[in-house]
């Protein structure tokens, strides 16, 4: 009873939000995303007039329609003008049970399922219909993006549905308030006023994911508190879930495995324990009393040091396996992580989850997905793909992506993501022959899965812009598209954001979009080159610490990684060190090391090589290191320089704001540049190579500079 009173109430504080959101708009905080509906040049307003008649739903009391329909009259006021002009025709939208109008129209859903749509041009009318109401509002959306970024809109004919279906953004939120990994403000969700309280925003959140596909939030950390479990916070839970479903967006849980023991009053959280099954059965109806669309577990066990069923002699067969009986009979799912590393670090970390999961294959129940990240160790600027995508064919892998970033300068660096998303999605494993990328194993399709899903970890967060800076909008937004398409070009969503964030003027457009596709190169280069990786400081992850062997493991200590002296550099992973490339197929093993084809982007991933070893280039390595540092200073220089340019495109607000992190970036990417190389040189006892400048500060004073945590900053 509480959620159906809820419904028509929260969907009208949404439609009040949008009110008080346009007369906010004249300040380009950043606040409106890239659903800003300004006013379109007069040449393309008026061709597309054609949509600028009324909006027409069918179907009463149903709030997602109703969603899609005050978004659409919204949308495209703001954009074309005051609706019903003469000559336009209706915009009809609906499904075959919500519309006689358009039941009768017979138009070609089959193939579409629940979430797709169709966008058709009918004499002087439009039609967007689905099968269900979520597809007519991803319709309404694809609509207004073909409105905003200047497409021709008098013949159009789309059918489209998502290749992923579970498209998750993992939040980091904790209880308290605070984001593990959040770097602009704090949570979202104000857990202290649920549920007697939700934020307007909250609707304003999930119409953002909405309009790119995005159709769940897991709303808690990975690192789980057992509270999150207890009744308040179910409530609290169910508060939120209440608005996220008229938007499409199911609500998850992250739980801690030693929950029935935390909260629970029971003496062991063994998943072969009959006490211990009860209790998650139990836990899991409650759960679906109050929020009855929920969509499952989101489980970090024997990470980290977090608790889970190894602690008691099972496998994570065990551990998923019981949750995923508890929540089958209400629909749910398990997403089980399989980021895990041992607390001995004696072998390759990066071979842990491989060895510890391949030998699993098959064993999970059909409502189990092993959530994978993209690389093997961890969210690095670059990493090679996972080897566990193509060698686990009979278990659904759900891809693990971080749009928060972490090790990419956080909230100050422009970095795109797209081609680090598109990078992985594209490697090819060799599992089944040439052509089996990670998409296809992450989608389903390349070994017949039905469940299939994405997942980032999410950037947002209470700052009026939503992400830190405008530009990292853009890693939430290229994040929502590839889950809904992973062949999706990040070029072209690159394009779509620059457009509707900012300006359809080609002379912004094409050099804004190249600094985008060249932002993740540049920092890869000054951060972390030719295959270089966890160069960052320990606790922080943000700024250079090659030289730091502080940390308690040996895996959180830069050297173990890069393991330079003065012979060489880089991690042996071929068959003479620790053997991780044998994890990969003969086929993708072949292009990381082959004599003629390796990508050097990678070199030091795989291979610890003289410093006086040839690279393509024809330098040496310790000179094409120095070259790539500088490389990646250049570029950052290069694009403050064409944001200079830029001025008179867009608002000062936003302008500046890119600016000055833009400056900040060159400042950062000089530090990363000069410490790394003056590390590195006390190693490698080599003269800098001709026409390359020594580092500005001696070593001693870049070991010197210290973070605080970022709950702290």
């Amino acid at each position: 009873m509480r959620a159906a009173f809820a419904a028509p109430f929260l969907l009208g504080l949404a439609l009040l939000g949008w009110l008080l959101s346009a007369g906010r708009a004249a300040a380009e905080d950043g606040y409106d995303l890239w659903l800003r509906y300004r006013p379109l040049p007069a040449a393309i307003a008026q061709a597309d007039a054609v949509l600028a008649g009324p909006v027409v739903a069918e179907g009463a009391g149903r709030p997602t329609l109703q969603a899609a329909q005050a978004e659409l009259t919204r949308g495209l006021a703001g954009l074309l003008g005051p609706p019903s002009r003469p000559g336009a025709g209706r915009i009809l939208i609906g499904t075959p049970d919500s519309s006689p109008t358009i039941a009768a129209l017979h138009l070609p859903l089959d193939g579409l399922g629940p979430e797709g749509f169709l966008i058709r041009r009918l004499g002087a009318d439009t039609v967007v219909a689905a099968n269900r109401d979520v597809g007519v509002l991803y319709g309404a959306f694809r609509l207004l993006r073909e409105v905003q970024t200047g497409r021709p809109v008098e013949s159009l004919d789309i059918r489209d549905r998502p290749a992923v279906k579970l498209r998750l953004l993992d939040h980091w939120d904790n209880l308290n308030g605070t984001i593990e990994r959040g770097y602009a403000g704090g949570s979202l969700w104000q857990w202290q006023k649920l549920p007697d309280h939700v934020d307007p925003r909250i609707a304003d959140y999930a119409r953002a994911d909405a309009s790119i596909g995005i159709n769940g939030a897991v709303v808690n950390n990975v690192n789980a508190s057992a509270d999150s479990l207890t009744a308040p916070y179910i409530g609290k839970a169910a508060a939120l879930a209440d608005v996220l479903r008229h938007w499409g967006v199911k609500l998850y849980l992250s739980v801690r495995w030693s929950a029935p023991i935390e909260i629970g009053g029971l003496a062991t959280a063994d998943p072969l324990d009959p006490a211990v099954a009860a209790w998650w059965r139990a836990k899991a109806d409650e759960i679906y009393r109050a929020i009855p669309d929920f969509g499952g577990f989101l489980v970090k066990a024997n990470s980290e040091g977090q608790p889970g069923p190894q602690d008691y002699g099972r496998n994570h067969v065990d551990g998923a396996n019981m949750l995923a009986d508890a929540l089958a009979p209400h629909g749910g799912v398990v997403m089980w992580r399989a980021f895990v590393y041992s607390s001995d670090p004696a072998d390759d970390r990066a071979k842990q989850a491989y060895r510890e999961f391949k030998p699993l294959d098959g064993r999970f129940r059909p409502n189990v997905l092993l959530q994978v990240k993209n690389g093997p160790i961890d969210f690095q600027p670059r990493e090679p793909f996972h080897p566990l995508f193509g060698a686990m064919p009979k278990t659904p892998l759900m891809l693990e992506l971080q749009v928060t970033k972490e090790y990419l300068g956080q909230g100050t660096h422009l970095v795109y993501l797209g081609p680090l998303f598109a990078e992985v999605l594209g490697a090819d494993t060799g599992a089944k022959g040439p052509g089996s990328t990670v998409a296809r194993v992450v989608d389903g399709e390349l070994d017949g899965h039905a469940l299939s899903g994405m997942a980032g970890v999410a950037n947002t967060g209470a700052d009026r812009d939503w992400s830190g800076s405008i530009f990292d909008q853009a890693d939430w937004y290229a994040f929502g598209r590839l889950a809904w398409d992973p062949t999706a070009s990040p070029r072209a969503i690159a394009e779509d954001w620059t457009r509707m964030t900012f300006s359809l003027d080609p002379a912004f457009v094409a050099p804004v979009v190249g600094m985008m596709l060249g932002s993740r190169q540049a920092a890869v280069d000054y951060m972390t080159p030719l295959g270089l990786h966890h160069l960052m400081a320990r606790d922080t992850h943000y700024g250079p610490a090659p030289w730091d062997v502080s940390g308690k493991r040996l895996d959180w200590r830069p050297p173990y990684y890069h393991r330079a002296d003065a012979g060489g550099i880089g991690f042996d992973r071929t068959a003479s060190g620790s053997d991780a490339i044998g994890q990969y197929s003969a086929a993708a093993a072949a292009r990381f090391l082959g004599p003629s084809d390796i990508s050097e982007d990678d070199l030091l991933w795989f291979r610890h090589l003289l410093w006086d070893y040839r690279t393509a280039s024809g330098r040496t390595l310790w000179d094409e290191l120095v070259t790539r540092y500088d490389r990646g200073l250049d570029a950052v220089i290069d694009m403050r320089r064409t944001w200079a340019g830029l001025a008179p495109y867009v608002d000062a607000e936003r302008y500046r704001q890119t600016a000055d992190l833009l400056r900040l970036q060159e400042t950062e990417a000089r530090w990363w540049r000069d410490a790394s190389i003056a590390y590195f040189q006390s190693l490698s006892h080599r003269p800098l190579p001709a026409g390359h400048a020594a580092p500005r500060l001696p070593l001693a004073a870049y070991e010197a500079v210290s973070f605080p945590p970022e709950s702290e900053r």
